[in-house]
């Protein structure tokens, strides 16, 4: 009778008001704490992992071990996250690194699997570990761990406006967008293999990723002009009849399409056993280099989701967690994760870029420092939890060990390995648009100019300026302020002109 009045009281408990009420606790909570975290070096998504291990079972005692919901919630925001880097990936930036970049996000992934799982199971041999892997469960344990995450590496560079020599951003930008796709095939191929019993070939394997890959690029690629065609036909509709619609909910509008269009390419392409990840990626890709309209306002939706997304995924894996079971296996925990920060990862990425010349020594070690797990190795972790997988309970609490492990180690010193190794770039500035967006069917562009002690010699003042033909000057920034310009404004060296120029015509 005893139980039944606790279980009920259990129940009375969990209400969609208690759960809104804590789950805003949370995003409260991660966003304070979070707000200091750069000044400590680490990684703001850590900071939310850590308060989900907080109000957890070990924690303040809420209790969440549903694997099914914490992998459907990661999928989701997993296509959001993918299909983000994909739009911020410029492809003029990525084409001088695209060789290497793909080697690292494919062959990279593959060896550090390899590299890895022989460890493990050469570990899993000594008799004084606490696992005892067969040689694929501990390939499949270091497939989960296998790729990189990008959230945490550039949210540590952006935040402290840190530029890299040697094109080394956008070649991270494009093995951590693409080397998921990798990792999750090598997951289920090998979670496919142990669950019917069959035997692991070359060919096979071989011949599953190019055919996920082939379909998965095939369908990012068509998807997203299905998508791009969408748009102007929404844009189309009614154009000729009754009031004009808002431009603030045309905005909302097409954002929201867009997400729906992101949730249907990786469903597509999956049912037609494509590689879903990829095709969301790819599709980013292709819709981030295109002129869409209301371009800074629908990358401002996205870049709003991609947050949310990283947060929710981190708080509800820091609940998934069970830190005393983690204790269980943290010695093998630390030895693997130290193997793949040490070993496993250098070794991989020199020998996945070997054949590319160019990329020198110093560019090459930061890079291999730069391989921080993130949220993407603890969901694909629970895949071989949900497949039933022999031990995949210590798969999940070791891949959470080294992840955490990472993100300690790499996480803090990603700026003062890129000092050490002088591959800071310092004279390289972002290209700023002070915030300005303007309409696409203007034939106009935005520039902007560091102004400098040459460009005074013939006097100080707007006027004295000698601009493009079609050029106007809109705004001037001088320090943190802006300017509002007049022809008889007074120019400092270090200003930056906002300048709108007329784009010439063809014809």
């Amino acid at each position: 009778m005893t139980n039944v009045n606790l279980n009920s009281h259990t129940m009375n408990l969990i209400t969609s008001e208690n759960i809104l009420l804590i789950g805003s606790v949370f995003l409260i909570a991660g966003v304070l704490i979070g707000k200091t975290s750069y000044r400590f070096g680490l990684p703001l998504l850590l900071i939310f992992l850590i308060v989900g291990m907080l109000f957890g079972t070990d924690g303040l005692g809420i209790q969440f071990g549903d694997m099914h919901t914490a992998q459907f919630i990661g999928m989701v925001a997993l296509c959001i996250i993918l299909f983000s880097g994909g739009m911020g990936t410029k492809i003029s930036s990525i084409r001088p690194v695209l060789v290497p970049g793909l080697l690292l996000s494919t062959v990279g992934v593959l060896l550090t699997s390899l590299i890895t799982g022989l460890f493990i199971w050469w570990l899993s041999g000594m008799s004084w570990t606490n696992i005892h892997f067969a040689f694929l469960p501990s390939l499949l344990l270091a497939a989960t761990m296998s790729s990189t995450d990008s959230a945490s590496v550039f949210g540590i560079l952006g935040s402290q406006k840190v530029a890299l020599k040697n094109n080394l951003r956008p070649l991270l930008e494009l093995e951590s967008g693409s080397n998921d796709p990798m990792a999750y095939m090598l997951t289920i191929i090998l979670i496919e293999t142990l669950t019917m019993g069959s035997e692991l070939s070359a060919l096979s394997v071989v011949t599953e990723l190019l055919l996920q890959f082939g379909i998965g690029a095939a369908g990012g690629y068509l998807m997203s002009k299905g998508s791009i065609w969408l748009i102007s036909a929404y844009r189309r509709i009614g154009g000729g009849n009754g009031a004009k619609e808002d431009a603030s909910q045309t905005v909302s509008m097409i954002s929201i399409m867009i997400l729906g269009c992101v949730f249907l390419t990786f469903s597509v392409t999956t049912a037609l056993a494509g590689n879903g990840y990829l095709a969301v990626y790819i599709c980013g890709i292709v819709m981030g280099n295109r002129r869409l309209p209301s371009h800074r306002g629908i990358t401002k939706f996205i870049d709003g989701m991609t947050w949310l997304a990283q947060i929710v995924v981190f708080l509800m894996l820091g609940l998934l967690v069970n830190p005393h079971e983690m204790l269980d296996v943290a010695a093998v925990s630390l030895l693997i994760g130290i193997f793949m920060i040490l070993i496993g990862r250098p070794l991989s990425v020199f020998l996945s870029l070997s054949p590319v010349a160019r990329i020198n020594l110093r560019s090459r070690l930061f890079v291999s420092w730069v391989g921080l797990r993130g949220a993407v190795p603890i969901i694909f972790a629970t895949y071989p939890v949900i497949a039933g997988i022999e031990g995949a309970s210590q798969i999940f609490n070791i891949v959470f060990f080294v992840t955490l492990l990472s993100l300690l180690i790499q996480g803090t010193s990603v700026i003062s390995c890129a000092k050490f190794l002088h591959l800071i770039d310092r004279d390289a500035k972002d290209e700023d648009d002070f915030g300005v967006e303007l309409d696409e069917n203007l034939p106009t562009t935005l520039h902007t100019i560091s102004v400098n002690e040459k460009d005074l010699s013939e006097g100080d003042t707007l006027s004295d300026m000698r601009l493009p033909a079609g050029s106007l000057v809109m705004m001037i920034r001088r320090g943190d302020s802006n300017i509002v310009p007049n022809g008889k404004r007074r120019l400092h060296p270090g200003d930056t002109l906002l300048i709108i120029r007329e784009e010439e015509n063809p014809e």
